[in-house]
C-alpha cells in the first residue's frame, strides 16, 4: 500500500488563516489596529530597522505608531494588511504644503512685501519656516529673527509700520502680567500685531506624539528648561542636537499644537490682507 505524503503544515484547511488583502497605507486612510482598537487616519509610513511602521491620528489629534504586520488592521470591518504605498507617477489630487494649503505647482516666489513678520527665538523662526515656508514665499512675506523682545520697541520705531507695511510679531511665552505682555501692549497698534503662545519654549508647541515621547516633562524652577528636558527624557545634554531631533519630527501642521498654529496663521493674514 502506498504511504501518504504529508506536507509540513498539518493544520486542517478549514482552520488555516486566509491571507488578508493588502491595502496601501495612503494618507488620510482610516483604519483600526486590531490588538488595541486604536482608530485613526494614516499620517505617514516609515521604514525602520525593525520593519515598516505606520502613524495613525485619531479624532482627538492623538498619534500612535504601529508596526505594519500582516492582518494587523481593520478597514471598514475587514481584516487587511497595510503596505507602504508606491510612489505615484504623478500627483493624485491637489498637493498640499506643510501648512495644509493647496500647493501651486511651478509658482515662483513673490516679490517681498513691505510688511514683515518678526519671530522671537531662532528655534521659533526655524519652526515657522519648516511649516509655513512655502506659503510665505508665495505671499512674499519675509520672516525676520528677533533675538529678544527687549529689542522690539526699537525695531518698531525703525520699521515705521503703516497700512501698506504692517508688522506682525510672534513672541515666546506671552502670558498676562509678564514682561513680554507689557512690551507687546506698548508697541501694538493698528499696523502692529503682537501675538504669542503659552509655552515656556517653542519645543512644547510640537506634539509629544510626533517626537515619540509621552509628554513634555516638568522642569524644576531655576533649572534651565531645555537642559532639564534633555535630562528628564534621557537625551544627551546637547540642546542643539535635541532641537534638530525635534525639528526633524515636524513634517506638517498636524505635528504642532493648535495654540501655535492659530497665532502664526493670524500673523500671516494680518500682514497680507489689505486694510479696508
Amino acid at each position: 500500500m502506498r504511504s501518504r505524503q504529508y506536507g509540513p503544515d498539518l493544520t486542517p484547511p478549514w482552520k488555516r488563516q486566509q491571507p488578508a488583502p493588502e491595502v496601501a497605507a495612503e494618507a488620510d486612510l482610516v483604519v483600526e489596529e486590531v490588538t488595541t482598537g486604536f482608530c485613526g487616519a494614516v499620517i505617514r509610513c516609515e521604514k525602520t530597522a525593525q520593519g515598516p511602521t505606520v502613524t495613525l491620528e485619531d479624532r482627538f489629534g492623538k498619534h500612535r505608531v504601529f508596526p505594519m504586520e500582516p492582518r494587523g488592521f481593520l478597514l471598514e470591518g475587514r481584516v487587511v494588511t497595510l503596505v507602504r504605498p508606491t510612489v505615484p507617477s504623478a500627483p493624485q489630487g491637489p498637493v498640499r504644503t506643510a501648512s495644509g494649503s493647496i500647493a501651486v505647482p511651478g509658482a515662483r516666489a513673490r516679490v517681498a512685501r513691505a510688511g514683515r513678520i518678526y519671530v522671537e527665538g531662532r528655534h521659533d523662526a526655524e519652526l515657522v519656516e519648516r511649516v509655513w515656508g512655502d506659503d510665505l514665499r508665495i505671499e512674499g512675506v519675509v520672516v525676520e529673527y528677533l533675538e529678544g523682545i527687549d529689542d522690539l520697541p526699537a525695531i518698531v520705531r525703525s520699521f515705521a509700520p503703516g497700512p501698506d507695511a504692517r508688522l506682525g510679531v510672534l513672541v515666546d511665552h506671552l502670558v498676562p502680567g509678564s514682561k513680554e505682555s507689557r512690551i507687546a501692549a506698548e508697541v501694538t497698534g493698528a499696523d502692529v500685531l503682537v501675538v504669542g503662545h503659552p509655552y515656556i519654549d517653542v519645543w512644547e508647541a510640537v506634539k509629544p506624539s510626533s517626537v515619540g515621547i509621552a509628554g513634555w516633562p516638568r522642569v524644576p524652577r531655576g533649572e534651565d528648561w531645555k537642559t532639564g528636558v534633555c535630562r528628564a527624557l534621557g537625551w544627551p545634554v546637547n540642546t542643539g542636537a535635541a532641537w534638530q531631533r525635534i525639528l526633524g519630527s515636524v513634517r506638517t501642521f498636524r505635528d504642532l499644537e493648535p495654540e501655535l498654529l492659530g497665532r502664526v496663521e493670524e500673523l500671516i493674514d494680518f500682514v497680507t490682507v489689505p486694510t479696508a
